[in-house]
């Protein structure tokens, strides 16, 4: 009868510790690749938010600022017409004069307030693109960046 022999998987001898040194060699070396590739993008991902950041604090600054000089603006022109008014109403001479001035006065006022609003809200519009404007080329660069891989 013939036996069969059977390898002793325990046995030390059947280990070569070179190839095992390779193996953890060659394991460690892509981990490190992988870990320097990770960081890198990280690094880049963190500048590039960091940009975006600073552009949309940038542009939220400058609209500010331009909505307060429309705010101070209509506040002026509101302010002179209503100087004038009072002026003209000092001059009134009858009832029906004073309701032809205050009526008249009204009407612009109310013009005056439609046309301030159109170009608030224009700026606002304006303002808002010019602010949203980083974060949505950062969001779109994210997404392309998603695709490729």
């Amino acid at each position: 009868m013939a036996t069969k022999k059977t390898d002793d998987v325990f046995s030390i001898a059947s280990i070569d510790p070179s190839k095992i040194s390779e193996s953890f060699r060659d394991f460690a070396e892509k981990g490190a690749a992988q870990t320097k590739e990770a960081y890198a993008k990280m690094k880049e991902a963190a500048e590039d938010a960091t940009k975006t950041v600073e552009a949309t604090l940038e542009s939220a600054q400058a609209g500010s600022v331009e909505l307060g000089l429309k705010a101070i603006d209509a506040l002026r022109t509101n302010a002179e017409n209503s100087l004038s008014h009072m002026e003209a109403l000092l001059g009134v001479k009858s009832v029906a004069e004073l309701f032809e001035l205050q009526t008249a006065f009204l009407r612009k006022q109310a013009e005056v307030a439609v046309e301030q609003a159109k170009s608030l809200q224009e700026t606002s519009k304006k303002v808002a693109e010019k602010v949203s404007a980083p974060g949505k080329s950062a969001a779109e660069k994210a997404m392309k960046s998603f695709k490729a891989v």
